[in-house]
This record gives C-alpha cells, structure tokens and sequence, in this order.
C-alpha cells in the first residue's frame, strides 16, 4: 500500500489508539488467571491479535463482544508447545519467560521483521532458573525447556525492558521464591505498568528502586474487568501534528498513566508547544516552537515523534538515548536519517545523540522500512512540507494503529490511499 499525504492543516476532536503495550500486558495476565476477565476498549492491531491467538494456544477461550472481549483463562503449564508472536517483540519476549513454565519443550516463533531482531540478554537468566535453552542462536524460532523453580536471577536491562516485564508475570506461578536482580535497567515506565497491571489481577511483587524484585511463588492470578489505556506513542503523533500544523482536542489518553511515552507532554512543554487540559483532554495547538534536548532512553519510541518535532523548531534540538534505536522494527536511527533527510531536515547522530536543525521540510518518495512508526512519522511530517510526499509500505501501521490514516483523514488530513 502506498499513502500520498498532501500538506494539511488539522483541527476538530480526535480519539487516541488503545495501547497495544497495555492491552498485551492484559491479555497475558487474564489467560494466566483462572477464571473469566473482561478487557474494555480492545485493540484491534496486528500486535494485539498476535497476543489473542497466543492466549488461545494457551487454552483460554476467547470471546468478542461489543465494547470488550472475554477472556477464560485455565493455564497448565505441560505438554509440547508453540507460541506464534507475530511481528511483536513484546509479546515474544513475555512469552518467552511464560513458556519457560512448562515442563516441556516450547518453541517461541515469529514473522517479518520479528526473526531478524535480537532478543537481548535472555540465556544466562533462563538457564539460572533452572530452563535449557535448546536452539544455537538467541533469536526467533528460540526453543527452550522448563519448567523454571524460582531462586536468585541477574539479568541485564540495558537492551529491553520486555523480557524483566515477562519474568515479572512469570515467576510469581514458580514453585520457590525468585530474588530478580536487575541491573542497567533502561525503559523503567514499562516496568511500573507491568507491575500496575500484575496488582490489578492479584499478584504482589516488592521492590528495592528497581534493582531487586521479591517475588513469591505459588501465587495466583485473580480474573479482573479492566480497560485498556489509550496508546501515548501513537498519541505522541497526534499531538505533534497538533502543535506544528493544527488545532486539535485530543481524548482517551490518561495524565497520569504509567506508560513511558505520556513524557511527550514534557518534549512539547520544552518546545514552548501550546498544550492545555481540559478535564481528561488534551488541547494542542500550532504555534511558533523553538530548539529543546530531551532524554529518550527510558521512551525510545518517542524517538519519531520527538524527530518530527524538532524538525519544526527554531534552532538546533538534542535528542539522547539513540543507542535504543538500533533493535526495532528498523534500525530507526538510521531510518530517521535518511527519510527525514529527503525532506531537507538536517539530522547528525553522535554515539548517543541525535541532533535535528529545524528548517522548511520538503515532500519526498519516502520509505517506511516496513516500520509503522516511520509510517507515523513521514504522514505528520508531511501535514506541514512543501508538495507531496508519498510513503511506500504504508499498511505497516497496522501493527499498532490501523485506523492511522482514518484518524488523519477525519481530522482534516489530504490523504490518498493506494492499494
């Protein structure tokens, strides 16, 4: 799919995505409860269907109604297993520590760019816990056997998150006790909605600032009715698009979650963006923005948003923690380079550092990298450049957004779609 975006000028009331970090962070926790829970406002993404299916290879039975989805969950944790991840390295790194559970072999699989990406620092404290790691090379198809028992684990945070998040779910059904040492910890915010979400189906975990988590075994996970968060790393798009070329009142995104990416509200503050809350809504609206550094390690997400961002601002504007950026969909850094590059944006990168001078952007033939935050990116780039700008593989949104381009549309966005 091919999109053509046309300069546009944006107003009117937009919805937020529901976020998929959130939803699969729910999705895993009701298949490991007993009993029935109830998810209100759903997603619909790729990511999150790949979580769905994985529930039902778990042998939860789901069900789709309305306004939410009904998940039964009835784990056991035998038999020879395959978990399908599609392209979400979240969902692969969760059930990676899930899978290791079972006192069988499991094999974790995945598709497109998922087989391609580093899993991070996963084999010592698998095999800590008591797993035998059964393939050759730490990526996707990974195999691997269990069950895990509990004791004292070390792992390494500075690749991802993800995989802490997964133990975090995972160990509290372990027969003994788990001590998790954490060290280089990087995306912290994650870790706290894991952890918001572990206390909402029961499950009780203490820690010491992040680096040691008490975790009990033979703990239980309690079903729970529970709505999904609106997505702050697409609302970050939605609220860029808003202070550089728009007017818009954005809702369905809450002040005060826990995800790493509500740190846009500082990235825009910084930039002297015109930003209001209004009850539970955000008011964005364009205006003159100057040069701002921003610390993206803990949110790298925001890395397109933020570069978008910076592109509209007087002045050079720093952003730091580029080092997170290799591991994703693509190797965004560079992602960003090029494509922001065609449209006469001046991007250094230095180590850790990005740097972005702020200038008239120009339409270009742009790549998405088969990456659906580059899609993201180029369309809002796009609302303020000069002509038009065409972005191939655009249908790549659908991992985490499918209705992008109807949301841009309905907001005033000139958007044309070809299949």
């Amino acid at each position: 799919m091919r999109a053509t975006v046309f300069p546009s000028q944006l107003s009117g009331t937009v919805m937020a995505p529901p976020s998929k970090s959130h939803f699969i962070r729910l999705v895993a926790a009701a298949m490991l409860a007993g009993g029935e829970s109830k998810i209100y406002h759903p997603s619909s993404c790729d990511d999150a269907r790949a979580m769905l299916g994985i529930a039902g290879e778990m042998g939860a039975k789901v069900t789709f109604h309305e306004d939410h989805i009904r998940i039964l969950g009835n784990p056991v944790f035998s038999g020879k297993r395959t978990f399908h991840c599609g392209e979400s390295g979240l969902a692969a790194r969760l059930m990676i520590a899930i899978g290791s559970l079972f006192d069988d072999e499991v094999t974790i699989t995945g598709e497109g760019t998922l087989p391609k990406r580093k899993l991070g620092n996963i084999a010592s404290p698998l095999q800590q816990l008591g797993a035998r790691l059964l393939s050759d090379a730490l990526t996707l198809p990974l195999r691997f056997s269990g069950p895990v028992r509990g004791g004292t684990v070390v792992v390494d945070g500075s690749e991802s998150s993800q995989f802490v998040s997964g133990l975090l779910m995972a160990m509290p059904l372990a027969n003994e006790d788990t001590v998790l040492v954490v060290e280089n910890l990087k995306s912290r915010p994650y870790l706290d909605l894991t952890l918001e979400v572990l206390n909402s189906f029961g499950i009780t975990i203490h820690h010491e600032e992040y680096r040691r988590f008490f975790i009990r075994g033979n703990q239980r996970f309690q079903p729970a009715d529970i709505r999904t968060e609106g997505d702050w790393s697409g609302g970050a798009f939605l609220l860029v698009a808003g202070a550089i070329n728009g007017n818009l009142r954005i809702t369905g995104l809450d002040v005060k979650s826990r995800q790493a990416d509500r740190a846009i509200l500082d990235a825009l503050k910084s930039a002297g963006a015109d930003v209001a809350i209004e009850n539970q809504d955000i008011i964005v609206k364009s205006g003159k923005l100057k040069a701002f550094g921003f610390d993206a390690t803990h949110s790298p997400d925001l890395f397109p948003p933020l570069a978008v961002l910076a592109a509209h601002c007087e002045g050079i504007s720093v952003l730091r923690g580029a080092d997170r950026l290799i591991n994703k969909e693509s190797n965004r850094a560079g992602a960003l380079l090029e494509e922001l590059g065609k449209m006469n944006v001046n991007i250094n990168i230095q180590q850790n550092e990005m740097t972005i001078a702020g200038g008239k952007s120009r339409g270009n033939h742009l790549s998405s990298y088969s990456d659906h935050r580059m899609v993201m990116a180029a369309a809002v780039m796009a609302f303020n450049a000069s002509g038009e700008t065409t972005i191939g593989q655009a249908e790549c949104v659908n991992k985490s957004w499918p209705e992008f381009f109807k949301t841009m549309s309905a907001a005033g966005a000139d958007i044309s779609i070809n299949i």
